[in-house]
């Protein structure tokens, strides 16, 4: 019996060279539109991650002052090793550095806990207080003196603003109340109308 030639089928399947390019050019178009919106997420990703790392902090100092029972100083400072001591608080400081407050004259501070701000999001610019103090009883009080060359000045509740250089589609505000309580709220939305609004 001779053997059948195996012609190929003209139903064979496979893309075409035109429907190839069809897919590309609409890959493409739908990348072109989802990278504006990326990129705002990736900066308000920035200002969150710089947010979250300051309000860590601010909450564990108020941790630290009822834990110790006695009065505990949160800084902002430029220093990139406040852990050495000698630093000086700063306000729209990059890092961040929790001490005690010496009860006697020949006290000094004690180092709790440090953390980097800009390390977590680069270009985030943040604006507040250089010092807070929390009492022994995790409320805000007023110190001329804390030890870290800034005074903790505040008789009312305080906020930091956190936003990225030059400026991000959201910028976030942390509150410190007098209280103690912290909380991070969108000054872009009200608080009567959104649960994550500022007052």
């Amino acid at each position: 019996m001779p053997a059948r030639l195996l012609l190929p089928s003209r139903h064979a399947r496979g893309f075409t060279l035109i429907e190839l390019m069809v897919t590309v050019t609409l890959l493409s178009i739908l990348m072109a539109l989802a990278f504006p919106s990326m990129g705002a997420w990736l900066r308000n990703s920035r200002v969150r991650a710089a947010s979250e790392s300051l309000q860590n902090g601010l909450r564990l100092a108020q941790a630290e002052a009822l834990r110790r029972s006695r009065q505990v100083v949160f800084s902002l400072t430029t220093n990139t090793t406040p852990q050495a001591g000698g630093f000086t608080a700063t306000a729209n400081g990059t890092t961040w550095s929790i001490n005690t407050v010496p009860l006697l004259t020949d006290e000094t501070a004690q180092f709790v806990e440090g953390g980097v701000l800009t390390s977590v999001a680069a270009d985030v610019a943040v604006t507040g207080p250089a010092a807070i103090c929390f009492n022994s009883l995790g409320r805000i009080v007023a110190n001329p003196a804390p030890g870290t060359g800034a005074a903790c000045t505040a008789t009312t509740g305080q906020s930091y603003n956190v936003n990225l250089n030059p400026t991000a589609e959201r910028p976030l505000r942390l509150l410190v109340e007098l209280g103690g309580q912290v909380r991070m709220c969108d000054p872009a939305k009200a608080l009567a109308s959104y649960p994550d609004g500022c007052p």
